[in-house]
């Protein structure tokens, strides 16, 4: 008997002294949290640009999910001018397309699936995963040409068609230079068909990233884009208003990702007028590596897609705002 009332005591200073500790974890834990999400919405109110900042509405956040080997990773997408159909490009040298379901409200209630490809190289072969399979950029011409960047061997190409064989662009020294796994991880096109492609790392914190621009059939370098942060570029769009916008990924190890969209006017003498139009909190979404800019009627809609690296533990989600000005 005595020797049970001392192990019951025993058992009840150790769960006393364990529940201290642990509610003393979590409050630093929460305080840590605190200061990195004030962190990020000081970071997110720095802006350099001037005039009126729009108004921007969450319209809506969709989880898309397949039981498809090739399903996942979604690094570029395109939204047509209707907002009913779509081009998603995987980084593993896949693309989708089909159409999207919509209530009256404008929020997306289901995509669909209507046709499924593997990319091709020069001569028509199917890449795989890995170094020439690292698809991240994706740009849809005029003419319903489907322009694609590349990450691991840097390259700029071209299809008539999902299943036709690449055009490939001129490969100047610049690209051949950048940082491994960090390339040319956006791309977008102009109103006359001009491309814009952004690397994901500058290859310093205080260094610009570059903007490559091919047009009349070569690369030249125009301008860039200030860093701000420790924010990645991950895509990029040119709006209906002709502006560009770029957006960014921070990733915060155990408190995932948050992401940032910039726009610029965009003029021959270069960008100007650099508006921060959101930030995200850490955990708020997942990944988000895409990036459509369109007109919907009432607005300009920001449509953002998650890659969600196919790990069961993270979600494709698409993510869209409405900007009024």
């Amino acid at each position: 008997m005595p020797g049970r009332r001392h192990r019951t005591l025993s058992q009840g200073a150790t769960h006393r002294g364990w529940t201290r500790r642990a509610l003393s974890g979590l409050a630093l834990a929460f305080l840590g949290l605190a200061v990195l999400l004030s962190h990020s919405c000081t970071a997110g109110s720095v802006s350099p640009g001037t005039g009126n900042l729009p108004r921007v509405e969450h319209v809506g956040t969709y989880r898309w999910s397949m039981s498809d080997v090739d399903f996942g990773g979604f690094s570029g997408l395109h939204i047509n001018d209707d907002g009913a159909g779509f081009i998603a490009l995987s980084d593993r040298a896949t693309l989708r397309w089909g159409r999207i379901e919509r209530d009256d409200a404008g929020r997306i209630t289901n995509l669909i699936t209507q046709g499924h490809t593997r990319l091709r190289d020069s001569e028509g072969q199917k890449l795989q995963p890995g170094l020439k399979g690292d698809s991240e950029g994706l740009a849809i011409g005029r003419d319903g040409r489907i322009w694609i960047s590349y990450e691991g061997l840097t390259r700029v190409v071209g299809h008539d068609s999902p299943d036709s064989p690449a055009h490939l662009l001129p490969r100047i020294d610049a690209f051949r230079k950048l940082q491994r796994n960090s390339s040319l991880e956006s791309l977008a096109i102009m109103a006359d068909d001009t491309l814009l492609t952004i690397p994901e790392r500058s290859g310093g914190l205080k260094r610009p990233f570059p903007v490559w621009r091919f047009r009349d059939g070569k690369w030249d370098q125009p301008f860039s884009i200030p860093r701000r942060g420790d924010f990645l570029a991950v895509d990029a769009d040119v709006g209906p208003d002709g502006r560009l916008y770029l957006l960014e990924r921070d990733f915060m190890g155990l408190l995932g990702f948050r992401s940032r969209v910039r726009r610029f006017d965009m003029t021959a003498e270069g960008l100007s007028q650099e508006q921060v139009l959101l930030t995200s909190y850490p955990l708020q979404y997942d990944n988000l590596e895409g990036m459509s800019v369109w007109d919907d009627g009432n607005g300009i809609r920001l449509t953002l897609i998650a890659d969600d690296n196919f790990h069961a533990f993270q979600q494709t989600q698409i993510v869209e705002y409405r900007l009024t000005e």
